[in-house]
């Protein structure tokens, strides 16, 4: 028997991210609702109007976006804290050329702007560092085509972790 159900991608959200996203979506929403006579922008330029064609269209692009991002969204569930790299997880690499470490969130880099930097799963460092466990070495390519080996030194449930400098 063969299936024709997707498995939709979920995607891992802070609650502070969540209330962001929710909150940008209901700006979107109410552009079409304000009444809009005759806007242009200071330079005159009609595309300045919120409601241009085009401006719809950038902004009907972002509600879908948005909306699928809420409608696949882990909102502050933690993963298991078994110390393997997942979204959700705050990863602490070192760059193993350098020696030089990093601790960012594995999570939706557009959604995020807290005190944190954020990489997606997707990118290259997420993807290579997925299901990575501690103390593990990983490669992966930059866009200019060169590799980077990193050690995954630590991964905790973004609940468990503690900013730099907090008590």
């Amino acid at each position: 028997m063969t299936s024709t159900h997707h498995a939709t991608k979920r995607v891992w959200l802070t609650p502070d991210a969540h209330r962001r996203l929710r909150a940008e979506l209901a700006d979107l929403f109410a552009v079409d609702a304000t009444p809009v006579v005759g806007v242009a922008d200071e330079a005159g330029d009609p595309d300045g109007d919120l409601r241009s064609p085009a401006r719809r269209r950038q902004r009907q692009e972002r509600i879908r976006e948005i909306q699928e991002l809420l409608n696949t969204a882990v909102v502050g569930e933690d993963p298991p804290d078994d110390g393997v790299a997942e979204p959700g997880m705050v990863l602490t690499v070192r760059y193993d050329d350098t020696a030089d470490t990093e601790t960012f969130l594995l999570g939706m880099r557009a959604a995020e702007h807290g005190d944190i930097e954020v990489y997606s799963p997707d990118s290259p460092l997420g993807a290579a560092l997925s299901g990575a466990r501690r103390g593990e070495q990983r490669t992966y390519r930059v866009p200019a085509g060169g590799t980077v080996r990193v050690t995954l030194l630590d991964a905790v449930p973004y609940g468990h972790h503690r900013p730099a400098g907090a008590p």
